[in-house]
């Protein structure tokens, strides 16, 4: 009888570990923070200096030290898609921060949607129906009765698509404006607490304020530049605060869900990139303005009733002229050098004609209609294509649709550029410089798989979660089925992830 109780005491502590952490008291608040362009190093090269936010996080929060997408392009729009989604773009759809779309003969935004208007501002407005699966925001309110998902940035698409289908509301800042807008996908008109948000003109506030060496427009230009200063966040963050007072989000008996994402941290580093004082400063601020998040909430709802996660969207790439100084590799791509050799090579081989229909350097689409025409077989021009492109020099991969829809590709950046590629949306042709390749005559930017634009942070922090450092590799994919697994609800319908349970007591 004794070895019989042993057992059966040892069967019931195994259900109990393996039980979701929160079933029964679930966190009245998830607060999903995503700041727009920031490599996991800066939490270790900054560290000394922060003293709010990221110090709570890191001292408290459950920290993932080898976090990355496994997905290309590492872009603002897939990135923010897979956050709360757990997809990859072969998944969800969203394959770009844009495309070109084969049925409008355009190039189409990812958020972009002609049957809804913009509120708050004149303009077409924006959804998530690109987006062809759900986010944990959706699952939750499909699981739990009056569940808030809401969604906030300086961006539209950073606003919308990590909050979901069914989200109660998505709100970004339109610089020509001065505020903050939605659409009609949402309601009919913005909600008052907004609408009187705005008549204060909280961003009149920041005309000739200073960072560094900078000042701001002491006149409405102000609105623009705020974007690519350090006071984009810290508006960003007083609109949050007022959206938890106004909708009551996290005082309701109910779980909701808040999605902030800080833009401010992608536009300076574009301009400066991630070696400049410039990207120092704004991560010190984005610190302090994660601090003075969470004294709010501390106050409105209790920072023990909220489960916080941080992560990011993309990294970024070493300006190329520093590069250089260090004696290390890189440099910059002339603006159409490949596309040149490819139109060369395909005019050669079959004759006159506009063979390539897209904009893009990296991101080939090709007249399949003069491939009919010229009764031509698509995967052979993509082929031709393709050889032509690898013989650029500094070009690293290129791959073809044929390749992918068959999966004839190498381990690892083959497999995320397969991750990145949905048929009915994406190109027929990628072509990939070489790591700290990049197009552009200043300035820095992302898109790889290489690990300075593919290793994030990712932190979580809350009741039930284990602190500490983990060391494993992990995906930002992840996220989401841990998410799911945590509030005891469906995992959302692409997720490709695995619940990361080392984390959950």
């Amino acid at each position: 009888m004794p070895k019989l109780r042993a057992i059966r005491l040892a069967v019931l502590l195994t259900v109990m570990c393996a039980a979701p952490a929160l079933a029964a008291q679930p966190p009245k608040l998830v607060l999903a923070i995503v700041v727009d362009q920031f490599r996991y190093d800066y939490l270790t090269r900054f560290r000394s200096d922060y003293h709010a936010g990221l110090d709570r996080l890191l001292t408290k929060g459950a920290v993932f030290t080898n976090a990355r997408y496994e997905h290309y392009p590492t872009v603002t729009a897939v990135g923010h898609s897979t956050f709360l989604s757990g997809a990859t773009p072969s998944m969800s759809g969203i394959v770009g921060n844009e495309w070109y779309d084969r049925e409008t003969g355009k190039v189409v935004a990812s958020v972009s949607d002609g049957s809804v208007k913009l509120l708050g501002a004149d303009g077409d407005g924006a959804s998530p129906r690109r987006m062809l699966v759900d986010t944990v925001g959706d699952e939750l309110k499909m699981a739990r009765s009056g569940s808030k998902v809401m969604g906030v940035s300086l961006k539209d698409r950073s606003a919308i698509l990590p909050a979901g289908h069914m989200a109660d509301g998505a709100y970004w800042f339109d610089p020509r404006a001065g505020s903050f807008v939605s659409s009609t996908f949402y309601f009919a008109e913005l909600p008052g607490w907004v609408a009187a948000y705005n008549a204060s003109r909280p961003a009149d506030r920041f005309r000739g304020a200073h960072w560094l060496d900078r000042t701001l427009p002491s006149d409405t230009s102000v609105y623009a530049a705020l974007e690519g200063s350090p006071y984009g966040n810290e508006l960003v963050e007083s609109f949050a605060e007022r959206a938890i007072q106004a909708e009551k989000l996290g005082q309701r008996n109910v779980t909701d869900l808040l999605a902030v994402s800080f833009s401010a941290n992608d536009y300076v580093g574009h301009a400066a990139g991630p070696d400049s004082p410039e990207v120092k400063e704004v991560s010190i601020q984005t610190d302090r303005v994660i601090g003075k998040l969470f004294g709010f909430l501390d106050g409105a709802v209790g920072m023990s009733n909220v489960l916080v996660i941080l992560t990011a969207d993309h990294g970024v790439a070493p300006v190329p002229e520093v590069n250089a100084a260090r004696r290390m590799p890189g440099g910059r791509m002339p603006q159409g050098v490949v596309r040149k050799a490819v139109e060369a090579a395909l005019i050669d081989k079959y004759g006159a004609g506009q063979w390539i229909l897209s904009p893009s350097d990296t991101a080939f689409y090709f007249n399949r209609e003069l491939i009919r025409q010229k009764k031509l077989e698509v995967a052979e021009v993509e082929r031709t294509a393709a050889d032509a492109a690898r013989q650029v020099a500094h070009v690293f991969r290129v791959y073809t649709a044929e390749m992918l829809l068959h999966g004839a590709v190498d381990v690892q950046v083959g497999r995320r550029v397969m991750n990145g590629f949905y048929a009915p949306r994406s190109p027929d042709l990628y072509v990939l410089l070489e790591p700290y390749w990049l197009y552009g005559s200043k300035g820095t930017t992302h898109s790889t798989t290489f690990s300075y634009d593919a290793h994030v942070p990712v932190i979580f922090m809350g009741p039930g979660i284990k602190a500490g450092r983990f060391n494993q590799q992990i995906s930002v994919n992840d996220v989401a089925p841990t998410l799911a697994t945590y509030l005891d609800i469906e995992t959302p319908s692409g997720s490709v992830g695995r619940c990361l349970s080392e984390i959950l007591f």
